[in-house]
């Protein structure tokens, strides 16, 4: 549901949640509402101006053959992984039904922008995909693991030598409402700095 901003600005903001991969299901957005959700998500702080991330669209039979990937590999780092681990392994794309690989590309040539603010910028991304696609009125949740920083997996993904996997944003219907939980307190993390005090 679209929250009324008339009255109250932040409510669409403090509405976000986070729905478990686990409790999305189809239908996820057709291509047109997709490509809306990442023209909203692209719209981040991007220090000169060089979009430094691209979009990975994984869905369909693809998200199980990834699955595979994933236990294959899995066996080879663990050669005592069990039944159930690799089958954890092969479901970990298979609940939503679309899942996009937020990639930063960081280019060790640039010596004006450090990679930190390029890896900023396609982080805020996956946040901001987040928030588009609870705007659209599905679930959605970031998540990493070990897949996103191995290096075999990369290269099944197709990823450069200087790219890294910022997210990977898994986006469906909820069949769920996710829970509000625990927010910290912003005025015990909000400190004064004061020229005296250096």
């Amino acid at each position: 549901m679209l929250a009324n901003t008339e009255h109250d600005p932040f409510s669409t903001l403090d509405s976000r949640r986070s729905v478990p991969a686990r409790q999305l299901d189809a239908p996820g957005p057709d291509h047109a509402t997709l490509v809306r959700m990442l023209a909203s998500a692209s719209r981040v702080p991007d220090h000169g101006k060089r979009v430094p991330f691209r979009f990975l669209r994984i869905a369909g039979e693809a998200r199980h053959a990834l699955g595979e990937r994933l236990a294959a590999r899995a066996l080879v780092r663990d050669p005592d992984a069990g039944p159930g681990a690799l089958d954890k392994e092969r479901q970990r794309f298979a609940h939503a039904p679309l899942v996009i690989a937020v990639i930063a590309v960081l280019d060790p040539a640039d010596a004006k922008i450090p990679d930190v603010e390029r890896l900023l910028t396609a982080g805020s991304v996956c946040f901001a995909l987040l928030q588009a696609a609870q705007a659209a009125g599905f679930g959605a949740c970031w998540l990493s693991g070990w897949s996103a920083y191995d290096a075999e997996i990369l290269r099944v993904l197709g990823l450069g030598a200087d790219e890294r996997i910022a997210g990977f944003i898994h986006i469906g219907t909820p069949r769920m409402t996710a829970p509000e939980r625990d927010r910290p307190d912003p005025e015990a993390l909000l400190s004064d700095w004061h020229p005296d005090a250096a």
